[in-house]
């Protein structure tokens, strides 16, 4: 089934550290929409560690989970970039940057040390983060003659839809949101009514 929700955080998780043969692992979680919040959140981080020697890090953006980019920022391949990618999936969240910042404590932990370490800071981060949970919705347009604007308010109310935006000058113009489970079923319901026009990107990128 497709998923009609997704989990994530609207706040910056507190900073947590983890310590291994002397290397200290700070770990942070922050709400991130887009890459420029992701590269904006490390500026703030190297601006705060400027000693620190790796600034390792997983995001995971799109309410389908669909994009996401890992960086090992000069540790070993896949040492910490991967480990910080692969909590940001057990812990099912999305639009969340990790990032964990190392200070070389003098004893190597090869890769394996490695790898558990950065895990364990990013799972430590993610347990600090407030998960939220945030419904999928999509939206439609209703265009209408004055006459019909009331029967309009009157379906908003009765399936508990969301008025998006309203434009009531030459006609009754609003952009109406759903839950993306309930869509088709809503969208049809204001589709069969005489005198709407309904419209929606999300049916026509459906067909």
């Amino acid at each position: 089934m497709e998923k009609d929700a997704y989990k994530t955080i609207d706040r910056p998780g507190s900073e947590i550290l983890f310590k291994e043969k002397a290397s200290k692992f700070f770990g942070y979680a922050f709400p991130v929409s887009s890459e420029e919040d992701v590269e904006l959140a490390l500026l703030d981080l190297r601006s705060k560690h400027n000693k620190a020697g790796h600034f390792c890090y997983a995001w995971q953006i799109g309410e389908n989970y669909e994009h996401y980019r890992v960086n090992d920022d000069g540790e070993p391949s896949n040492s910490a970039g991967m480990p910080i990618l692969g909590q940001l999936q057990n812990f099912e969240v999305t639009n969340i940057l990790v990032v964990v910042v190392r200070y070389f404590g003098g004893t190597k932990l090869g890769v394996g040390g490695l790898i558990s370490a950065y895990k364990t800071a990013a799972k430590l981060a993610l347990e600090q983060a407030k998960l939220i949970s945030k419904t999928i919705k999509l939206d439609f347009d209703v265009v209408c003659d004055y006459d019909k604007m009331n029967l309009v308010m009157r379906l908003v109310k009765e399936y508990d839809l969301t008025i998006l935006e309203q434009d009531l000058k030459l006609d009754c113009r609003f952009k109406i949101g759903v839950r993306k489970k309930e869509f088709d079923k809503i969208f049809d319901k204001f589709d069969a009514v005489f005198g709407f026009e309904v419209s929606s990107k999300s049916k026509s990128e459906e067909e």
